[in-house]
C-alpha cells in the first residue's frame, strides 16, 4: 500500500490543473521553462483549494485518483490501487482510510474484511504506514514536487488544451508534455504522461473551490488497538 501511494505521489505531483481566466497572452509562452515552474509556483501558492483526478499506469499498474485538497487542513478523496480501492481523508496530524472489501481482504484477511466491511480506520498522518499519504492531500507537497521533480524541459510554446490556450512545457528526460494557462495566471491545465510504463493523464480543477474536510465518523481508532 506504502509503495504504490508513494508511486501515486510521484506520477501525480507531475500535474496541477486549473483555469487561468482571461483573454490576454500571460508571456509564458516565451520564457524559459525554469522561468514559467517559478511563475505556476507563485500563482499556485495562493490556492486555497484544489481537485486532482486522473489515471496513469505505472510499470503495468493502473493507479486512479480523485481527491480535493484544501490548503492547511489537508484532503479527502478515492484511491484506485488496480482492483483494489481506499476511500481516504486526513485532516491535520490524523489520516483515515476505508478500505474496499478486496483492498481489507488483501492486507488484512478474509476474516479481518468482514470485520472491517464499511468501516474507517484512523491513524497517524506523520509516522506509520499512513504518511504515505500525506503527499497525497497536502497542495504545498504537490507544487514542490510538481517545480522540482522533472527532468530536462523545452518549452515548447502556445498551443490549446481541450479547447483552452495553453502553453506546453516537453519533459524529454521523462516524458511527458505539461499544459500550462497561456492566459490569465498560468496555473497547470494537466500534464499527459507518454513514457513507457508511466502514462496517463492526471488534471487539477475547482481551484480555490469552496471545499472542507471533516472526519468521518466512527473510525477505528488504529493506535488504541496497539496497530498505529
Amino acid at each position: 500500500m506504502r509503495a504504490a501511494a508513494a508511486a501515486l505521489l510521484t506520477l501525480a505531483a507531475l500535474a496541477v490543473a486549473g483555469c487561468g481566466g482571461g483573454t490576454k497572452s500571460n508571456g509564458e509562452a516565451t520564457k524559459t521553462p525554469a522561468q514559467v515552474l517559478r511563475d505556476v509556483k507563485q500563482a499556485a501558492a495562493g490556492a486555497s483549494s484544489v481537485h486532482v483526478a486522473g489515471t496513469i499506469v505505472s510499470s503495468g499498474q493502473s493507479i486512479g485518483l480523485d481527491l480535493t485538497m484544501v490548503r492547511g487542513k489537508g484532503g479527502k478523496g478515492t484511491l484506485r490501487l488496480g482492483t483494489l480501492s481506499i476511500d481516504l481523508v486526513r485532516l491535520g496530524g490524523k489520516a483515515y482510510i476505508r478500505g474496499s472489501d478486496a483492498f481489507y481482504t488483501k492486507f488484512a484477511g478474509a476474516a479481518a474484511a468482514q470485520l472491517l466491511h464499511g468501516k474507517w480506520l484512523e491513524g497517524s498522518a506523520t509516522s506509520g504506514n499512513f504518511t504515505a499519504f500525506v503527499g497525497l492531500t497536502d497542495i504545498d507537497k504537490l507544487i514542490r514536487q510538481l517545480v522540482t521533480g522533472h527532468g530536462t524541459a523545452t518549452n515548447a510554446g502556445e498551443t490549446t488544451y481541450k479547447g483552452e490556450k495553453a502553453v506546453a512545457l516537453n519533459d524529454k528526460t521523462q516524458g511527458g508534455t505539461l499544459y500550462i494557462a497561456a492566459t490569465g495566471s498560468p496555473l497547470p491545465l494537466a500534464i499527459v504522461g507518454t513514457k513507457t510504463g508511466h502514462t496517463g493523464t492526471v488534471t487539477f480543477t475547482d481551484w480555490n473551490a469552496n471545499a472542507t474536510v471533516t472526519a468521518p465518523a466512527g473510525a477505528i481508532d488504529l493506535s488504541k488497538l496497539g496497530s498505529g
